[in-house]
């Protein structure tokens, strides 16, 4: 396989970045471990009412909503409820373009999401986020998206930390972490189910971890 000297983001799948970029993925990871076991994390009453609303939207439309319907009505509102963007020191941004090389191949695109450095632009890429379309008929491969973006942000952050990510299709969301040319891939959490505080944990736990990697890359 010929390497191309272009990609974008929407156009890779893991397959084809395994191969590229000789990535190996794995199924035991203290680092995804760590973020995932957040015994010490707790959601307020104000959240839990909260969360209970956005999931009975969820569960009452996720089969019928299309990918922007998603975004509005559950996963951006989680997003907010999680709190990232009350400071000037990072941000959550959504479709922002950023691209960078990645052994000699140059990556680009607009991640769905992404919370990143900086205030009125995005600096440093922390987490990358991919939404994907709804339950039924999704084109593409939303891993791979993610995953390719998560390449990139590993190199603007000089390989210094672990980079984070997530994708949802419909109610199911993944959390992903690469370290070096190594991934991990959570199991599926069901968001019109109990994983809903689970995921909401995990994006608490992911607040922290970011002001802590600050603290490493600036």
């Amino acid at each position: 396989m010929e390497k191309p000297t272009k990609l974008n983001f929407r156009d890779c799948t893991l397959p084809m970045l395994d191969r590229l970029f000789q990535l190996e993925e794995v199924f035991e990871s203290s680092t995804l471990d760590a973020w995932l076991k957040q015994s010490n994390v707790m959601i307020t009453e104000f959240e839990t009412q909260n969360l209970e609303k956005l999931q009975y939207l969820l569960s009452l439309n996720v089969k019928h909503w299309n990918e922007s319907e998603l975004l509005q009505n559950f996963i951006a509102p989680l997003f907010v409820l999680a709190d990232f963007s009350t400071n000037k020191q990072f941000s959550l941004f959504a479709e922002r373009r950023f691209g960078g090389i990645v052994d000699e191949v140059m990556l680009a695109g607009q991640p769905d999401g992404m919370i990143a450095s900086g205030f009125r632009e995005p600096e440093k890429p922390y987490f990358c986020f991919q939404e994907y379309k709804r339950e039924t008929d999704p084109e593409g491969d939303p891993a791979g998206q993610c995953l390719a973006a998560m390449l990139v942000a590993q190199e603007i952050n000089q390989h210094q930390i672990p980079i984070y990510g997530c994708y949802v299709i419909g109610e199911l969301w993944r959390f992903v972490v690469l370290q070096e040319r190594i991934y991990s891939t959570s199991i599926a959490l069901t968001a019109s189910g109990e994983g809903i505080y689970h995921i909401f944990r995990t994006l608490k736990t992911l607040k922290q971890i970011i002001i802590n990697h600050q603290r490493i890359v600036g």
